[in-house]
């Protein structure tokens, strides 16, 4: 292991590498694993942000569903690293699902996943607890770096680290940072571009009375240190790379020598805080003790007050949806018609079966797609602001009051916060609940929460029929709507929550354990980098599925069985003129006829007499088929169905839908049958993706079928509702 001896030019302001000693450099050309981990809040995202910039990707860690964010750093010239930045905890001991995937990791040596080193980020103003993590980590055997990050959290609270101590007590590099504002990332790509060896500080030593099952599980296992083996004896029964013999091996060993692990836990614990406050005394000088009260403090006394705590957030949710309708509507204008352009431009010069294809399939699946960019991306602006303040934090806090009255633990906010966003990684995210009960009702009304891929659906039929006024001089009545559709379905979620609580039973009781982070001004960097992947993301997956049911569609709308076309050509050019039409009346008859003919037609009207009842007919039947994909799916489908031989048209999706007219050629998007609709995609199951994504997370069928037939009844018998009642 090489030394780093490092100079701080002023606590959170800046460092400088002076020297760098190390073994050998790595090979150049070759791919390092680099793994970060951490206490929850302790910089590890903001750190791996400008680790990798852009060069990021959202995967599956191998054979389980939590989120597995991964990244490319350029380290060195010649040197790039994969980054890997993994789930938040404070301990080796994992107590959700989602900090299991730490263990599995890093006690699995052999694995093609297993890390060439760690880069453990800590807290500076709060080492003592952070330094935990590092203590077992190190005591692992694994190459490790200490990033100490928020070096300028600790000056403003008078903590003064002397970094080469600090060093010297835990015998790895030691990289004084400010990963927010990037400084000290230079020092550590040093760091990170040395061929770096295991900690030479050990900070624990099991007792002589468990050495005897500590050497029969190491040697049994091939492991290389004696820490491991203890950790295989704590958690046997929860990695997931050993073989059910393997387990009940170790199950033997425990049951002979009558290991305890949670009383071993606790005495382990104690005596690491033992050797860290004995370092600690060594490194740590407070150079001054705050009398006043932390403003942080002051402000949550506001922010989560149970009065005003819950008038801000519904403020903050107004402001959202108000900046989604009104400050998008001017960009989502010129891609529309930057799009109706392109698609004039390839009709008028260029004719036949593959420009019909590119117009009415390809380009106005992709319009479908581009138009909701400013929204998608507005969107997850207002999220990673809330997340880079720390607001999201109190949010979570606030409702968890208002969550365990019906039925959920204070973690089920989070997946429902995020399921406004997309209910797939929500859903995922409902790992961190330890309760059975409370997880699984959690999954089951997260898909409730309007997702952002409804929001194509809710912006096209919200400006068909909701008049763009005003209210109050300051709001927009778009955006108001918008509002009420979100409401809508969430407490369709917490109602449906508190019918599931009395409804399954279990004797477990849950709990609520959150830290709350520092408020810090965001980040723009780290903001735009969320916004950037999030739109990405939309276009380039969400994008396929739209474009590819977007030509299939085409082609099913374009030709029917048999000579039916041509029938339904030849009748409605004599209905035509009989009635004396004009010549493009003549050719939107025809065109309509050919469609309710074509292969699309014949398939709409097998769904009509079902959805008829909603005020639906057999176009927006095919609609919610293949809005089913994914529901922004939903606009391409209506775009291209709309579309279909119709010579130039150029139109927008919106004048379409405006221009479409009933049998009775009365307009057919009337406020009625549109609230109809809108009120269906509310409860309506998002997609394939989630019941995917739910099978998966409860290991079986049941509750994905439960949740579908649940919220189609649901969505149909609302739909129903109000077509019947306001019809």
């Amino acid at each position: 292991m090489g030394s780093v001896d490092v100079t701080i030019t002023r606590a959170g302001a800046g460092v400088s590498a002076t020297t760098l000693e190390a073994a050998s450099p790595r090979l150049p050309g070759t791919l390092t694993r680099i793994a970060l981990i951490g206490n929850p809040n302790s910089g590890k995202s903001s750190l791996f942000n400008q680790l990798t910039g852009l060069n990021q990707k959202v995967g599956n860690f191998p054979g389980v569903t939590v989120d597995r964010k991964t990244g490319v750093a350029q380290i060195t010239p010649l040197l790039r690293a994969e980054i890997i930045d993994l789930p938040g905890t404070y301990s080796l001991y994992p107590k959700s699902l989602d900090e299991r995937v730490i263990t599995d990791l890093l006690y699995d040596r052999t694995s093609a996943q297993y890390p060439d080193f760690v880069v453990v980020t800590a807290d500076a103003s709060n080492l003592r607890r952070n330094l935990l993590l590092f203590s077992q980590l190190a005591d692992l055997g694994l190459p490790a770096v200490l990033a100490l990050n928020m070096m300028d959290t600790a000056e403003q609270h008078g903590i003064k680290i002397d970094v080469a101590a600090l060093q010297q007590e835990v015998g790895v590099p030691v990289i004084p940072m400010n990963a927010r504002k990037g400084i000290g990332v230079a020092a550590l790509k040093i760091v990170m571009g040395q061929q770096l060896a295991a900690p030479t500080v050990r900070f624990y030593e099991p007792s002589e009375e468990l050495l005897p099952m500590i050497r029969q599980i190491r040697y049994y296992f091939n492991l290389h240190n004696d820490y491991l083996a203890l950790h295989y004896a704590h958690q046997y029964q929860r990695i997931n790379f050993l073989t059910a013999d393997e387990q009940a091996y170790i199950g033997e060993l425990v049951q002979q020598y009558g290991f305890e692990p949670t009383a071993q836990q606790a005495q382990e614990t104690i005596d690491r805080y033992a050797r860290i406050n004995e370092l600690l005394l060594n490194v740590v000088e407070v150079t001054r003790t705050e009398e006043a009260e932390p403003y942080s403090n002051r402000i949550d006394r506001v922010l989560t007050h149970k009065v005003w705590g819950y008038l801000i957030f519904f403020g903050v949710l107004f402001l959202m949806f108000q900046a989604v309708f009104a400050w998008a509507s001017y960009p989502m204008e010129l891609i529309d018609e930057g799009v109706a352009w392109i698609n004039q431009l390839v009709q008028t010069n260029f004719e036949g079966p593959l420009i019909s294809l590119l117009t009415e399939g390809v380009l106005a699946g992709l319009g479908g797609v581009l138009i909701f960019i400013p929204q998608i991306a507005l969107l997850f602006a207002f999220i990673a602001v809330l997340e880079e303040t720390g607001y999201m934090a109190r949010v979570t806090f606030m409702m968890d009051r208002i969550m365990r009255k019906f039925g959920l633990n204070g973690k089920s906010v989070v997946p429902l916060i995020s399921g406004v966003a997309c209910a797939v990684p929500a859903i995922m995210s409902a790992r961190t609940i330890e309760n059975w009960k409370d997880r699984i009702i959690t999954i089951f009304v997260t898909p409730l929460m309007s997702c952002s891929a409804r929001i194509p659906v809710y912006t096209v039929l919200i400006g068909l029929v909701v008049p763009d006024v005003p209210v109050l001089g300051i709001f927009n009545l778009r955006g108001i709507a918008l509002m009420g559709l979100y409401l809508l379905g969430f407490f369709a979620a917490i109602l449906s929550a508190l019918a599931m609580k009395f409804l399954l039973k279990t004797r477990e009781r849950s709990y609520f354990i959150m830290e709350f982070p520092v408020y810090r001004w965001p980040r723009w960097k780290n903001v735009g980098i969320t916004i950037v992947e999030k739109v990405k993301t939309f276009v380039f997956q969400a994008g396929k599925v739209i474009v590819a049911i977007s030509v299939i569609l085409w082609v099913l709308a374009s030709y029917g069985p048999g000579d039916q076309l041509a029938q339904a050509e030849e009748q409605a050019r004599a209905v035509a003129t009989q009635q004396q039409l004009s010549a493009e009346e003549t050719e939107n008859a025809v065109a309509s006829a050919k469609l309710e003919s074509s292969y699309a037609g014949t398939i709409g009207h097998l769904l009509e007499p079902g959805i008829r009842p909603l005020g639906f007919d057999w176009k927006i039947g095919i609609s919610l088929i293949t809005s089913f994909a994914a529901r922004e799916v939903f606009v391409g489908t209506i775009s291209t169905i709309y579309s279909v031989g119709q010579d130039a048209d150029t139109r927008t999706i919106q004048q379409k839908l405006a221009t479409a007219r009933d049998s009775q050629g009365q307009p057919f998007f009337t406020p009625v049958r549109a609230l109809s609709l809108l009120v269906f995609y509310v409860f309506a199951m998002q997609c394939m993706s989630t019941l995917a994504v739910t099978y998966r997370e409860t290991k079986g069928w049941k509750w994905p079928i439960l949740q579908a037939v649940y919220m189609t009844g649901l969505a149909y018998g609302a739909s129903l509702l109000v077509y019947q009642l306001g019809s």
